[in-house]
This record gives structure tokens, sequence and C-alpha cells, in this order.
């Protein structure tokens, strides 16, 4: 999965803010350094150049905002009060391949945006994993380690800690002179991330603790651990010589952190390191948005936390600050209630920056409390918001159906299907074929169970969905008789990102395979004999390659139960002496669509699906060309009227419909 962003449009001149009165000092001189370290702490303070610093933070990842971006979201976190910004690092993007590094692609070049937050005069805090958890595939791990003989992840198994070693060295190279102890912006590092939920092998939190510091971030750049505040998870993710960090509710959160870890070299001033300021979303039509920013009640108790933690000088880190998109298959998934939940691909989060970028009530509740505890006039007024675009309506027409584009068979003939990272593959939907040869009658059991979405097609034609985010996925009951083709498309809806040893579950994180896995049996009949075909989806079909076959859609039939096809639409933009490519942005809606994805000039936005609460996909205005065409593909995947309507929205509406194959 790649995101390659451009620039379209010419951006103002981002000139560097000026350092506040209330921001440290330059750098010191190297013969300084050497006497005052530039970063450190004791029992109750950080210390930047020997001055106590508290950390007013906000969480905020560049993976998932347009680059374009970076610097407005960068500027509006320190016009609100912030000094200190912390990020996850996603190493799926980074390696998609074993020794392939795109951290020079402009959305996953993380120095750049550490060096714009210098500018803008904050600070940085890495949290590279290489688990993040943070609601994303498979936590931030790449496909391709499921593949890896002997792999077993967050653990000190060889395998896995030889490549998570080799990311990390790789990725201090990139950020190695932006270390604080350097002159940089870079203050901390996290070791691994809350791992006392998930386990208590100290060996291997201590790999990698030496993991870190065997990759290139100096011994003076402070590393520590973040946990949940109770004493299971703080004595199992506690790392000698490593802060200890909690999560959530401070005040329980600090008490538990001076009763529960014992060990001095663990100790330091209290840092709240993930305060939850509202909540992720999932699929589903009774799965409501969490926004905090609607409750008057919810935002006063969330300032008075605020205020309890700046008020005794402690530090904390707003998560999030800004949640921006899960982009493309970007998202990841929990296993709860025996079901799959999938996160949305909007990562909204009711953050005081909105998915879009635009301030909240939240934001300047939050800017009003941080002001009462900095000196007088040290926040710089918010940059201005931009308003949002409207899109009129664009009809979307039949382009190709998708298993026109399938290609080759990836595998042929096999007795039982193979999973899609033995394909290679990493996102998107696999499909499984099969002549019958015999007749077959009974329940479709796709393998041990549906990973994650299964739908069901004989001749063609859908005969129903195995749909794993419901506890009793239904049941699809089929009769066929030698010659029918029976075609399974199966949709990864997000590999699992978090477990945690209360879960009461099999650990998720180890089952991350996709597509099918086992034996496809009808009724009490295994059915042997698969092509496969993988369909990664990694760019839409093209006008031009279509073409080719003949004129675009043409011979499109689209009836009751058809197979996904690909719609097309172009529209304009006209540029209007337009500066800034937000003008540009818009929210995204195929009302008409029931399930699938939307690609805009080439760039996968995300998924769309009824059953909400998204309802519209968050479309950057850095993805537009003004006074030229523009062009939608949409993937839906249950077709059934011959166009879509897609059109832009300048407000984001968030709403729950029925799922029609579960009605």
């Amino acid at each position: 999965m790649r995101m390659h962003w451009y620039q379209s449009l010419p951006l103002l001149a981002l000139l560097a803010s000026p350092a506040p009165a209330w921001a440290p000092d330059p750098p010191p001189s190297k013969t300084l350094s050497a006497a005052v370290p530039a970063f450190t702490y004791d029992r109750n303070n950080f210390l930047l150049h020997g001055t106590p610093y508290v950390i007013i933070g906000g969480q905020m990842d560049p993976q998932r905002i347009p680059p374009a971006y970076w610097r407005d979201r960068l500027r509006k976190a320190r016009a609100m009060g912030l000094n200190t910004v912390f990020s996850y690092v996603y190493w799926n993007l980074l390696e998609p391949t074993p020794g392939q590094w795109t951290g020079r692609e402009p959305g996953n070049d993380i120095a750049a945006f550490f060096r714009t937050a210098q500018e803008e005069g904050l600070h940085v805090v890495l949290r590279p994993g290489p688990y993040i958890c943070g609601e994303r595939e498979w936590g931030g791990f790449p496909a391709w380690l499921a593949q890896v003989p002997g792999m077993r992840v967050r653990s000190a198994a060889p395998p896995f800690m030889q490549a998570a070693a080799r990311y990390l060295a790789r990725l201090a190279e990139d950020l190695r002179d932006l270390q604080v102890s350097r002159g940089g912006p870079l203050l901390m590092v996290q070791v691994e991330n809350e791992y006392g939920s998930y386990g208590e092998d100290h060996a291997y939190t201590q790999a990698a603790r030496d993991a870190l510091r065997a990759a290139g971030f100096d011994d003076a750049v402070p590393l520590y651990t973040n946990d949940g505040g109770v004493e299971w998870t703080l004595q199992g993710g506690a790392v000698p010589g490593v802060l200890a960090a909690v999560d959530g509710d401070p005040r329980q959160g600090f008490a538990a952190r001076d009763l529960y870890v014992r060990d001095p070299s663990e100790l330091g001033p209290l840092l709240d390191g993930e305060y939850y300021v509202s909540g992720f979303d999932v699929w589903g039509s009774r799965s409501k948005h969490d926004d905090a920013s609607t409750d008057p009640a919810r935002v006063q108790r969330l300032v008075a936390d605020l205020e309890f933690v700046l008020a005794a000088n402690h530090s904390i880190s707003l998560y999030m600050f800004h949640g921006g998109t899960n982009f493309g298959f970007g998202n990841g998934a929990l296993w709860r209630d025996n079901r799959t939940a999938p996160f949305v691909t909007s990562y909204d989060y009711g953050a005081p920056l909105d998915e879009s970028g635009r301030t909240t009530a939240l934001y300047r509740a939050f800017r009003d409390a941080i002001a009462r505890f900095v000196p007088l006039g040290s926040i710089p007024e918010p940059p201005v918001d931009i308003p949002l675009m409207r899109l009129a309506n664009i009809t979307l027409r039949p382009l190709v159906p998708l298993f026109e584009t399938r290609g080759p068979k990836s595998v042929a003939a096999a007795a039982a299907p193979v999973t899609m990272e033995a394909l290679g593959q990493a996102y998107g939907f696999v499909l499984y074929e099969h002549t019958v040869t015999a007749a077959l009658e009974g329940i479709l059991q796709p393998g041990d169970r549906a990973r994650d979405r299964v739908i069901v097609y004989v001749n063609g034609v859908r005969r129903g969905v195995v749909d794993s985010t419901y506890d009793a996925p239904a049941q699809v009951r089929l009769s066929l008789k030698p010659g029918d083709v029976l075609q399974l498309l199966v949709e990864n809806l997000g590999r699992v990102d978090y477990w945690s040893r209360e879960s009461g579950t099999f650990v998720t994180l180890e089952d991350p395979f996709k597509g099918i896995v086992g034996n496809v049996t009808v009724g009490d009949n295994v059915v042997s004999g698969w092509d496969v075909y993988s369909l990664p989806l990694d760019a839409p079909p093209s006008l031009a390659a279509v073409a080719q076959g003949g004129e675009a859609g043409s011979g499109v039939s689209i009836d009751q139960g058809s197979p996904p096809v690909f719609f097309r639409g172009t529209f304009m933009v006209e540029s209007g002496g337009v500066a800034d490519p937000a003008a540009l942005d818009t929210f995204l809606a195929v009302p008409d669509g029931v399930k699938g994805n939307v690609w805009v000039n080439g760039f996968n936005l995300g998924r769309y699906w009824v059953v909400g609460p998204q309802q519209s996909l968050y479309l950057p205005g850095t993805l537009l060309k003004t006074d030229a065409e523009n062009e939608i593909v949409v993937l839906e995947l249950e077709p059934n009227r011959d166009t879509l309507t897609a059109f832009g929205a300048a407000e984001r509406t968030w709403a729950n419909y029925p799922d029609p194959d579960y009605v």
C-alpha cells in the first residue's frame, strides 16, 4: 500500500514563526553541552538545557496527514499552546517489502516533518514501535512479516528482533541528526508501545530498549515506556533504565505509577503519554461517531483533567491532537465479542483539530486552559480555518467489472486455498474460483472463519455475504451442480492491531492471515481445486487500459446480484485565484453506494460503507488539479444501479443505516 502525494497548487509562503517568549533558548554551545545535557530529567522534572520543562504535548502522526499540510497542522498545534508533538511511525509504510525503504517519499519523510516542527517552535517525541497499535493495520507491522519462518511478533524471537532491529537502524539513520543532543527537536524515544497490556517478557522489552540504542539513538536522548495506569500493565511494561509513563486517566495513572513502579531507574517526572480526548470509530449500523466536542459536560471534564496535570507541573500528551486519515487500506481492527471490529477510514477521533485540520470547540477550550499556565502572550494566534469546498453532483458510469481486471492466476488448481500473505499480497482482496465437478449442497464454510468479508457468487450472481463483523455471520446455503462456477471474493478489512492479556481470546496479533485459512466446505464436503487471483488494488484501472479492449463501460450490465464494478466520473475545479489547496478540501460522498473504495486522481481515499458511522471521505485539496479534469473511480462491491452519484460537502455528517446484507 503506497500513498503517493503530489502538490497541484502553489502554497502561500509559510514562514517559520519566531520563537515565542517562553520557548527554550537556542541550543547551547558544544562546550556547555558537555556539562549540561540538552534534555534529561530528575525525579520530579524534565530538564531542557538545565531548565525545568513541562511537556504540553499532543499526538499527530505525519503518515496520516497530507505532507503539504504538515506545517499548517503543526502551526495550529503551537497556537493551541502545545510545545511538543508525539508521533507514531508506521513500519509497514516505510518498509512495504523487505529492504525497500520509502522514507524519502513525501508522505513518509519523518525527518522533514520533525524539521518543520522545529521551525514552528515545537519539540517532538518519537514513538517508532516497532509495534505502535494506533488503530493501524496490524499495529504498524508490515504484512510480509507473517511469511518469515519462526516469526513471532512482539517477542524476543530472533526472526522478529532481527527484522525490528534493521528497521529501527534504518529509521535512526534518517533521524539521528535531529536528536536534541545534536541541536534537533527530538527529545525522547518510546520503547515499544503499551507492552504491559500485551505481555511481561522482560527479555523482549530490554532487547527492544537495546535495539534503539544500537540503532543510533544517543544515550543523551531519554527513552520511556507508556503503559496503562494499573499494576499489571505497569509491571509488565516497565524496563530498567527507562522512564515509566502512563496513559489514560492522569489521577489514577500517576498514583499507580508511583505505587507500583519501584525500580529507581524507571522513575522520574510524571507523564501521561496518551490522554484520550475522544475515541475511535468502527464500522457498524449501531456504531456511533465519538466526538467529545459536541458534549459541553464532557469537554469540561477533559479541561479539568488537563488543568490537574498542568497545575502540578506534570506533563501530558493529548491523544489525539489531530487524528488525520487512514487513507487507502490503512485501518486496523479489533477482535472482540467473537467478531471483527474494523476501524473506519476517518481517524477524526473527535480531536481538537478535526480530520480536515479545522479547529473545533475542544481546540478552543484546551487553548484557553493552557493559556492559564504559560506566560501571557506566549501562545500565537491560530491560523484562520479556510472553509471547505462544495462539489456539485458528479455522475459516475460503469468503467469495467472488477473480475475483468484480475489478470493471470496467482495460483492454479490448488487443492486448498492459499492465504493473501502466501500470495505476497498485503492488502485488498483475493478472488478464489472453483469449477464444480460433483453435486454439492449445504452451508458454505470459507475456511476456519471469514477473514474478513466473503462475498459468494455462483455463476456470476451474488448469493450472500459471510461477514466477520457479526458475531453470527450469515449462513449461505448452496446447491451446486457440475459445471457451476463458485467464486469467493474475500476482503481484508484490516488486520487486528491490539490485543490485551485481559481480552480473553487467542492472541490475535499472532494471527494476521487474510483470505482463506484452511479448507472450504459445502455441507460435509471439502471443496478442492481452486484458482486464486490476487487483487491488491494498488491502483484503479485506467480509462486508457480499459479502452484498449473496446469502449469503456460498454456491455457492462448491472443486475441485482452483479459482481463488483468500477465506476468512473470526472469534474473540473476552477482555480479562481485560490493559492492555498486547503480551499479545495471537501468531504466526498457516494450516497448511492453500498460498500467500496474511492480513488481521486489515482489516490486511494479509503473505504465507504453505508452502515456508517462514516458517510463521506476526506478529500484533501492537494490531490486536485485546477482548471483541468479530475477523475473519480469508485469500486462498488454490490452494484445495484446503472450509475452512481458523488458530491463534495463542506460540512461532514455522521450517520448509521441498516446493512442491506443483514437486514
